[in-house]
């Protein structure tokens, strides 16, 4: 569910006890929708953690840790030109709104003391984060000028509200809607009881403040399962929902219990009381609404930040890997065309063995096939001699034979790229962070495939191996991309240890540190479903994974990182199992 403006304001009370007196330390933004502000109190250093994405737009405190992009975007050099250093005057919201006002006290280029506002719009599509200067340092809660925007809202965008520098700050137009926690039970039952509708759809028609799971938790109370259409309830009925609405705005002003709903391990919503409408759902109570908030949406957010980071990576690799397949099909077309070069040598010896029967200026003759008897019509170039005819088909026949016999080795050269670049692909599908990316990009660019800036580009402290134990105590390490690969099975594992690959499909190298000891059956098992775990095939029920010592393990010259030969080997059948997969992970 998105984030209603119950819960937001108890977060904002929560928030403004927490932070009282807080001054910004430093301002990150890991991500163009969201910004991270590390604060210092007198007791604590809490970090608070602003999310204008759509999906999962919130404010909360977090203890998450956060990859910061290597050169700070724009809005973060100007959120830190306006804010660091501010002290924390007051969190405060308005009734049913979701926007949450962050008034600092701080200091102008001038020297000057001023009150700058963050105000954190949470509302779906629409989220947003507004910086504005208060007009009135003594009440911030004054109207105020419009310093920047994360995302600027012009004349095309909307008609009704602008958010660009320098414009006045205004509230976003407010439905004409009862206030849930504002009006009494009774009010809103008065309300509800005109809607030709199911009770919980009129209470989410008549009344704001409050998200439909609340509406619904509402009704759930008051009738069960039961479908009562709100205009047709008895008065039995009406005493009811008065009993429900009564006891959600109780538990509201008693500053409600952070609940989350979690139907198999994966929480599917929440909100400030127990939400009994799920029946055999497990409800899991929380110590404050930002440890609430940061359990839900992380997962999500975790995905959607690498999927935001990756993603121009991954349109270019995969740009790259179609141009190799179809410059391997291209070649793979001019090879065939290349195989009917036959028919190219005897033109030129029938013309050549019949130049007295050839007229100069014919666009074409008839001759006779010497090699089957049947007659063959040849074009000419009506340009040139009957000689010179005979001598370009025997040039052509040559050309296509040396073509023959390079689009051979061009060929293989095509398929190894796409092979090599459908690693590549994998390895961005499967980065766990900036560091990791940073990895592929230096890979790419040492292959020429990216352009190198030397000023630009910092040199990254590599990282380091997916570091398992086995049961049997035996370390197993996983590369996380071609390059590591390519140290791990050349570099780090030693001739005794044993090598996985999952068999003709992308996937990381592993190797089973054995110290020179035996390996153990078992321990080779979980190396091949560590291997079928971090490969392509990790979807799979039944995977194949070629395993042997790494003495036979080399590489071709001119390969690309990551693509090794192997011989002799033997190949195991396993099924991927992540759950192992964390169990077995060093810690």
């Amino acid at each position: 569910m998105a984030l209603d403006a119950a819960v937001l304001a108890l977060c904002a009370k929560e928030l403004s006890a927490a932070l009282a007196d807080a001054r910004i330390d430093k301002i990150f933004e890991p991500t163009r929708d969201e910004v991270v502000l590390n604060l210092r109190t007198r007791t604590d250093n809490p970090r608070l953690f602003l999310s204008a994405r759509s999906g999962s737009a919130r404010a909360c405190l977090t203890k998450e840790t956060f990859e910061n992009p290597q050169t700070p975007p724009s809005f973060c050099m100007l959120l830190r030109k306006h804010f660091t250093g501010g002290r924390l005057l007051d969190v405060r919201t308005l009734p049913d709104e979701r926007i949450l006002f962050f008034d600092f006290q701080c200091t102008n280029e001038m020297g000057d003391t001023v009150v700058n506002t963050m105000a954190a719009e949470l509302m779906g599509r629409y989220s947003n984060l507004v910086l504005v200067q208060t007009k009135n340092p003594a009440n911030p809660a004054a109207e105020g000028k419009i310093i920047d925007a994360l995302k600027r809202v012009d004349f095309e965008d909307s008609e009704v509200r602008q958010l660009l520098p320098g414009l006045a700050y205004t509230l976003p137009p407010q439905p004409q809607k009862a206030s849930f926690l504002g009006v009494s039970a009774a009010g809103i039952v008065a309300a509800v009881s005109q809607k030709e509708l199911p009770v919980a759809e009129a209470l989410i028609k008549t009344t704001g403040g409050v998200g439909p799971v609340v509406c619904r938790e509402a009704a759930y109370r008051a009738f069960g399962g039961r479908d009562v259409t709100a205009s047709r309830m008895t008065e039995q009925e009406k005493a009811a929902l008065l009993e429900a609405v009564a006891f959600v705005q109780a538990a509201y002003a008693d500053g409600g219990t952070p609940v989350a709903v979690v139907v198999d391990g994966r929480p599917v919503e929440f909100s400030f009381l127990p939400l009994t409408q799920y029946s055999g759902a497990d409800l899991v109570e929380y110590g404050s609404y930002s440890e609430l908030l940061e359990s839900y949406y992380a997962a999500k957010d975790k995905a959607e930040r690498l999927r935001q980071k990756s993603r121009d990576l991954a349109k270019t690799v995969h740009n790259l890997h179609e141009r190799a397949v179809r410059k391997a099909a291209a070649r793979r077309e001019e090879q065939a065309q290349s195989a009917a070069s036959e028919e190219l040598r005897v033109y030129g010896e029938l013309l050549s063995a019949n130049l007295w029967a050839i007229q100069r200026g014919a666009k074409n003759v008839t001759l006779t096939n010497y090699y089957d008897g049947k007659e063959v019509t040849i074009p000419l170039d009506v340009r040139l001699s009957p000689s010179a005819n005979a001598q370009k088909y025997f040039k052509e026949y040559k050309k296509k034979q040396t073509a023959a016999r390079m689009l051979t080795e061009l060929i293989a050269e095509s398929d190894a790229e796409a092979e090599y670049l459908a690693t590549v692909q994998y390895e961005v599908e499967t980065a766990e962070g900036e560091a990791a990316l940073a990895e592929i990009r230096a890979e790419l660019k040492s292959q020429g495939y990216l352009k190198y800036y030397k000023a630009k580009d910092k040199k990254q402290k590599p990282a380091d191996f997916l570091r398992y134990v086995s049961s049997d105590g035996f370390p197993i390490l996983v590369g996380r991309n071609n390059a590591q690969n390519d140290r791990l099975t050349l570099k780090t594992a030693r001739g005794r240890d044993v090598w996985f690959h999952v068999k003709n499909a992308p996937g990381s190298h592993a190797v089973v540190l054995s110290g020179g000891q035996p390996v153990p059956d078992t321990t080779k098992t979980e190396a091949a479903v560590l291997a079928a775990v971090h490969s392509s095939q990790n979807g799979g029920a039944k995977v194949q994974v070629d395993y042997t010592e790494v003495r036979n393990v080399w590489k071709a010259n001119g390969a690309k990182p990551g693509m090794v030969l192997y011989d002799p080997y033997e190949t195991a059948v396993v099924t991927p199992d992540p759950a192992l997969a964390e169990r077995l992970r060093a810690k």
